[in-house]
């Protein structure tokens, strides 16, 4: 399996996030994909190579070209009306079903942001953009695979995360949404069905957004019950799709204190639909924020759960990439990431 992986990811270094009230250091940071790599090393899971550059049009074939204009000048607009620390929103158009988009930037920050976890920094759009072109460039992999017929895994190593990033709206410290972007590249590709799998504990919310009045790409997201855990206002059972999409999005909530036997079971039901919908390929949205160490997050799978899910998730035998996404117990992340990846490895 060949991993991807840009150091561009280190331009998204940011010093604090407001959580419980407080200011802390922020548990999204570089030391993240750091572990994951050393563990890929460590292991020789495959060849590690840099990615390609696809430029901005696959990227504005997903998100709203007014929102990627914002986050590309939002730190020199910041700068230049004299604040001097990171980009925090203050404000929200809450009740507010209005497009308006301010022209000041504290405005644009509120009519973009999804929380005041997500922070903009100097080099936000940089590091956005080369995970961006990680998960493309495994995209393009996985696409020539079917093409060729061919079973394969890629890994999609970059930050910052996506899956909470929707077509105009970023938070949860995403920016892109990397795994929509594969997914929609896979499509352009000429693959007719694609799926999109997220097992991270929270709701892929951006991703369900993109693709919620879509029958072409299938959505399927196990996360911790969104009425207690984040996004909370996305990720019920009942969030079907819409339009020629009703039906091709399925939510598996699940409450907190969860453990592997009944997370796997969500798993099979999972893969049981995506297969049944014939996807041709599939996108994971690979966050590892499901372990029982996790300090933002509620299940209770442990190491050695992680290398079972990857031999499940080979059981649909269709090219698959993995693209990373949360996991939050840095120590433990790179065993727990790479043991999914080595395990959908020995059972292919």
């Amino acid at each position: 399996m060949k991993t991807i992986y840009s150091d561009q990811h280190f331009q998204q270094s940011p010093k604090l996030e407001l959580a419980g009230g407080e200011l802390v250091p922020s548990f999204e940071n570089p030391s993240r994909a750091e572990h994951v790599l050393a563990r890929v090393k460590a292991v020789g899971l495959g060849e590690i190579i840099a990615p390609q550059e696809f430029g901005i049009r696959p990227i504005l074939a997903v998100h709203d070209a007014n929102y990627i204009s914002f986050l590309q000048l939002a730190w020199q607009e910041w700068k230049a009306a004299g604040y001097e620390g990171e980009i925090i929103p203050i404000c929200w158009p809450a009740g507010q079903a209005s497009d308006i988009v301010p022209r000041h930037i504290k405005g644009k920050v509120g009519r973009y942001a999804l929380g005041t976890d997500t922070n903009i920094t100097a080099g936000t759009w940089t590091a956005a953009l080369g995970a961006a072109q990680t998960a493309l460039t495994g995209a393009a992999m996985i696409s020539e695979a079917f093409h060729a017929s061919e079973k394969i895994g890629a890994f999609a190593l970059g930050r910052p995360p996506g899956h909470h990033a929707a077509k105009a709206l970023y938070g949860g410290y995403c920016f892109l949404n990397n795994a929509a972007l594969a997914a929609q590249f896979c499509r352009d590709q000429g693959i007719e069905k694609v799926a999109v799998l997220d097992v991270d504990f929270h709701h892929g919310n951006g991703t369900q957004e993109i693709f919620y009045d879509r029958d072409d790409v299938f959505f399927a997201s196990i996360h911790g019950d969104p009425m207690d855990s984040f996004p909370y206002y996305w990720g019920h059972a009942d969030e079907c799709g819409a339009g020629l999409g009703e039906g091709f999005n399925l939510n598996i909530p699940l409450p907190s204190g969860t453990g592997f036997a009944v997370w796997r079971e969500a798993l099979k039901k999972s893969l049981a639909a995506i297969d049944f919908f014939g996807a041709e390929v599939l996108i994971v949205s690979l966050g590892v924020d499901t372990f029982e160490g996790d300090p933002i997050s509620a299940f209770k799978l442990t190491t050695p759960d992680y290398l079972v899910m990857g031999a499940d998730i080979a059981s649909l035998g269709i090219p698959t990439l993995f693209v990373m996404e949360g996991g939050y117990n840095v120590e433990e992340l790179g065993v727990n990431m790479v043991n999914v990846l080595q395990g959908f490895e020995g059972a292919i």
